[in-house]
């Protein structure tokens, strides 16, 4: 795949107005996340609500601004937009009533609200200007850096976003500890001539400006498609009867992987009616303590200690139902009959769909291994060899 076909399958918006496709192609470099799915597009019977937008920038910023000079807007229209102070350009993320319906769910009243407007669809000098904010980017982070270092704090600028008018800068930067960063402010106003704005964000808002492959050999979570990071906890992790190994519960952040909150609720559903396993059962054997669970085959394994040493016992819950109501009123079960490991364990084989990624495709056919062990000499064509060389 060439260099450009791969520069062309970064994720980028797709816009209708040339002047605006030509300004997303020079940024190659600026990282969006993906849209959001307008579930409602083709609903015709909902009432309309074209007067807020949602625009996004950089990363995961993004922001609601009232369309009130009437434009017609689109997803992927670029934007200049009111900031503080002059303007900013973004890329149009979301329109209609799918943003009524995220209003409510962050709680903003968009009648007593009051947004920050759009001003126009961005001309070619506004997106010309963009991008000479964007290309200074790279090499602002890496002087900033240097001078946070000379300045001796204790932080890291990770990331610096440009206002589309070059008029502001916002850095983002992380940070154990509380940082004085007024003299950093000081430095650096005089240094790019622009007004300075620091933002501190965590690891994961960090991981995911960056970038990188996860252990599961995919792009990262955070890089890819989160904008809201929610809080991870072990209890996630206990719920689905995942190993507590620090190293491989923690992503390259440094922090509990996103991706253990993905299934929580279905291993949640899965264990409503599943007994407390803090108790021991009460056999005829001795007491049992419960060890491990596989949730959707509805198995618990137990642990007996006899006089013959230790023993495992497989168990559906039904049954451990059973075996605690006879435990609550004072009976012992006479006889567990525990579910056999062969019929728990399922083979799964391996199964070529493509055909031809076999594994000993490289390895001689069995025509070539037939000839009595003997190999042919390479020999270049057209050209002739003498028995003794």
């Amino acid at each position: 795949m060439s260099e450009e076909l791969i520069n062309n399958n970064i994720e980028q918006p797709e816009t209708n107005d040339q002047s605006n496709k030509s300004c997303v192609e020079n940024h190659k470099g600026r990282c969006y996340k993906l849209s959001s799915f307008d579930w409602l597009k083709d609903v015709s019977a909902i009432h309309n609500f074209p007067d807020i937008v949602e625009v996004r920038f950089k990363n995961t910023r993004k922001g609601f601004f009232h369309n009130s000079n009437g434009l017609n807007l689109a997803e992927s229209d670029i934007v200049a937009v009111e900031a503080s102070p002059g303007h900013d350009i973004g890329i149009v993320s979301m329109t209609g009533q799918l943003v009524r319906e995220k209003l409510r769910d962050e709680g903003i009243d968009y009648r007593n609200h009051e947004f920050k407007k759009i001003y126009r669809k961005a001309k070619q000098a506004d997106i010309d200007k963009w991008k000479e904010a964007v290309d200074l980017e790279n090499t602002t982070m890496f002087r900033a850096r240097k001078i946070a270092e000379n300045l001796k704090l204790e932080m890291k600028i990770g990331d610096v976003e440009y206002q589309g008018d070059k008029t502001k800068a916002i850095f983002y930067y992380i940070a154990d500890d509380r940082v004085d960063f007024r003299e950093l402010i000081k430095v650096m106003a005089e240094e790019f001539r622009v007004r300075i704005e620091m933002r501190q964000i965590g690891a994961r808002q960090e991981a995911g400006r960056i970038g990188g492959i996860g252990s599961c050999g995919r792009e990262l979570c955070c890089s890819a498609f989160i904008t809201n990071f929610v809080s991870v906890t072990t209890s996630a992790a206990r719920y689905q009867e995942v190993s507590l190994n620090p190293q491989k519960l923690a992503g390259q952040c440094g922090k509990l992987k996103c991706c253990l909150n993905y299934e929580v609720d279905a291993y949640l559903d899965a264990q409503e009616d599943f007994p407390d396993t803090s108790k021991p059962l009460n056999l005829k054997e001795g007491k049992a303590f419960h060890q491990k669970t596989d949730v959707f085959k509805r198995l618990m394994w137990y642990s007996i200690n006899t006089e013959k040493g230790q023993s495992i016992i497989c168990i559906s819950v039904d049954q451990i139902k059973e075996i605690i109501e006879m435990n609550e009123k004072g009976e012992i079960p006479e006889k567990i009959k525990g579910v056999e490991e062969s019929s728990i364990a399922s083979v799964i084989e391996y199964q070529n769909a493509v055909g031809s990624e076999s594994l000993t495709r490289f390895e001689d056919t069995p025509t070539q291994s037939r000839n009595n062990g003997k190999k042919k000499k390479f020999r270049p064509k057209g050209r002739n060899f003498k028995k003794n060389e």
